[in-house]
């Protein structure tokens, strides 16, 4: 724990738990979402090839992730850790110029 909080540069246990909480609850809302927005679409398993259909829903979930990871950490209070992992993470993908000054 000591090194987790050291290297996300938290200071009590409860910020540890509510990050962790935070990436599980994202995870699964983000898969939720994407099926209804891949049946919206017409897209099922059983209408495509599987592994297109698989890929399509990876393709959603994904910026849906991002998208929500900051509003479900919000709700933690963890907002700011959040905002400031987005920002490093879509830099390091090359969406740095969306949040330059």
């Amino acid at each position: 724990m000591e090194k987790l909080k050291q290297r996300w540069g938290i200071k009590s246990n409860w910020s540890i738990v509510a990050i962790l909480l935070v990436f599980s609850i994202n995870g699964s809302f983000a898969t939720w979402v994407a099926k209804p927005v891949t049946n919206f679409f017409g897209l099922d398993v059983n209408s495509i090839s599987p592994f297109l259909y698989y890929l399509v829903r990876f393709l959603l979930i994904f910026p849906i992730y991002q998208i929500t990871l900051p509003i479900v950490g919000w709700f933690f209070g963890q907002f700011h850790f959040f905002w400031n992992f987005e920002k490093k993470f879509l830099s390091r993908l090359g969406f740095g110029f969306l949040f330059k000054k």
